[in-house]
């Protein structure tokens, strides 16, 4: 197997073969589920396309809670079939597909009521560890423990403390969602999957009643392409029903789209070594270890406005903060947050107004002869989506099909990790590196780290840290635009690195320095990079403006206020 590349050339010749001959499948959409039902596909031996409108995991799958989850709050529920199918998944990864990139994480579940409450909580916890020791995969993370007043302060000292009469402390998983959609796309095209990203379709083939294939715009260069494909695959998350809509037949089912924010924390405004889960009146928050920093969220509300770019409004950052400052005894205030980020999750249409009460579980359908739908489903449960919506592509395949094999498939990065981390210091004397750089490249790129440092080799100023955001490498900035399919600024700071949201001014002391590195990979003039600082600039005030305005409405006025880049 092969090492994909997902540079300017890769692309290109990715739209030009996925055109000149047909394809058994073509995935819409390059989100997790779309990503991984393309490495679904590839690995059974069938001839594999993947076009997505903009980025990788530019909608939905880059702005989750960054959890690989059972679902806690699906056992209350009564939902155990899902709780069971996810704790197999997080296992799964954890131990064999993506130890590189999903880590363990410890949460701790204030409690405030004596007696029946560590009963009732203490039962659904024990059920959580026993359902993920069952599945096989559980044995990677600690079970739960129940702490006292004084130990659960000594753990989080900075809970208040009349907010809590004990704790519980369980284990779940952590990733980088967007890193991890990249990752799979590259694996599906090292498998030989053909990927392009800023490729919009703009309709569908027919032959009669049959879907052939889809008519596909090159965003960057205007150009048209027709690709063939015996079976297309829908996987466009809250653009399924648009994405229906273009062969004008009515889906089987609706998505609709539930926004949930989240902000971003410095380390040091949270006295804790553990993350928190607290109840709230309609759903749960989490406070989550991310680093140098805290992910706080999230909200669940309804959201019929732009897709593209949910905003956070105003009263949503207040609602977080509001909720999270009941157990702190110092609480948060508007100047400690860093970042804030808006995404929206696809459920599918239910009888129920409340989206928080959507069902989590995923639908794949056959709406008319050659396309498959997928959607609903849980960012942990992406890998049965996508054997799901393959297995029911291969129904309309007139040929013999392997089975999946992604169950024992790593992904790029997973081969060789565990002796390279054992190796990290031995790594660190030979380039130069601190342990600690080291120790970052690994979790993030696992074996691929080598492709890392043998760029600083060839260029030791690209082994300096970037001025503004000294988290990250100047490597890795030239990196994503050469290895990951980055094509613009945006996509670096907001997915690449996670720079938008982890430092205080979002980005904007970066931009330049970035775009510049970029620039001879993605052949840019000075034209081009001013271009690229101007949109990410508009972008993050655009973003500033709509976190001060006090509804839905008004708040996604200000963020349209910043159109998306197209090049010059």
């Amino acid at each position: 197997m092969r090492t994909a590349t997902l540079g300017p050339a890769e692309r290109a010749e990715a739209l030009a073969a996925m055109a000149g001959r047909e394809l058994d499948v073509l995935v819409v959409g390059a989100g997790v589920v779309g990503a991984g039902t393309a490495l679904d596909a590839v690995t059974r031996g069938l001839s594999t396309g993947i076009v997505e409108a903009r980025d990788w995991a530019s909608g939905t799958s880059s702005r989750s809670s960054k959890l690989i989850h059972g679902g806690l709050r699906y056992l209350e529920m009564l939902d155990f079939a899902l709780v069971r199918e996810a704790l197999k998944e997080r296992g799964l990864l954890l131990e064999r597909l993506a130890p590189h990139l999903v880590k363990p994480v410890p949460f701790l579940y204030p409690l405030q009521h004596k007696g029946w409450e560590r009963f009732y909580a203490g039962s659904g916890v024990a059920l959580y560890d026993a359902m993920s020791l069952s599945s096989g995969h559980g044995r990677g993370l600690p079970v739960h423990r129940h702490l006292s007043r004084r130990n659960a302060l000594r753990v989080a000292p900075c809970l208040k403390k009349d907010a809590l009469v004990g704790a519980l402390q369980y284990y779940d998983a952590q990733m980088d969602d967007a890193r991890f959609v990249t990752t799979l796309v590259r694996t599906a095209a090292s498998y030989g999957a053909k990927a392009a990203s800023r490729a919009r379709v703009i309709g569908f083939l027919r032959e009669g009643e049959r879907v052939v294939g889809a008519r596909v715009q090159d965003v960057e260069a205007g150009q048209a392409y027709e690709i063939r494909a015996k079976q297309i695959v829908n996987a466009t998350g809250v653009w399924t029903d648009d994405t229906q809509a273009l062969i004008g037949e009515r889906g089987q089912f609706h998505v609709r789209a539930s926004k949930g924010i989240h902000l971003v924390v410095p380390k040091d405004r949270i006295h804790s070594t553990t993350g928190l889960i607290l109840r709230t009146e309609k759903s749960v928050l989490f406070v989550i270890p991310w680093g140098r920093h805290w992910i706080v969220g999230t909200t669940d509300t309804d959201w019929d406005l732009d897709k593209a770019h949910p905003a956070a409004s105003s009263a949503d950052i207040d609602y977080l903060l509001e909720h999270v400052n009941t157990v702190l005894a110092t609480p948060l205030t508007r100047d400690d947050v860093q970042g804030v980020y808006a995404g929206l999750r696809p459920l599918l249409a239910g009888e129920s107004d409340a989206t928080s009460k959507l069902s989590r579980e995923h639908t794949v359908a056959h709406p008319v002869p050659g396309l498959v739908v997928v959607a609903g489903g849980k960012y942990t449960t992406y890998r049965v989506m996508a054997k799901d919506a393959v297995d029911e592509a291969v129904h309309g395949l007139d040929q013999r099909v392997a089975p999946c094999v992604t169950e024992d498939t790593p992904l790029l990065g997973a081969e060789g990790y565990r002796a390279l981390w054992n190796a990290r210091a031995r790594i660190a004397a030979r380039t130069g590196l601190h342990v600690v750089r080291v120790e970052h490249l690994l979790n993030r790129y696992g074996s691929l780290t080598e492709e890392i440092l043998d760029l600083v080799a060839a260029d030791p100023s690209l082994g300096e840290p970037l001025a503004a955001a000294d988290d990250y490498l100047r490597a890795e900035i030239v990196y994503a635009a050469s290895h990951e399919g980055a094509r613009h600024l945006d996509d670096v700071l907001t997915r690449r690195t996670r720079i938008s949201i982890e430092t205080f001014d979002r980005g904007t002391l970066s931009a330049r320095e970035c775009a510049e590195l970029m620039a001879p990979v993605l052949g840019w003039d000075e034209r081009q990079i001013e271009k690229e600082v101007e949109h990410y600039e508009k972008r993050v005030e655009a973003e500033r403006e709509s976190q001060r305005q006090p509804d839905d409405l008004t708040a996604d006025a200000a963020r349209l206020g910043a159109p998306d880049i197209v090049p010059i």
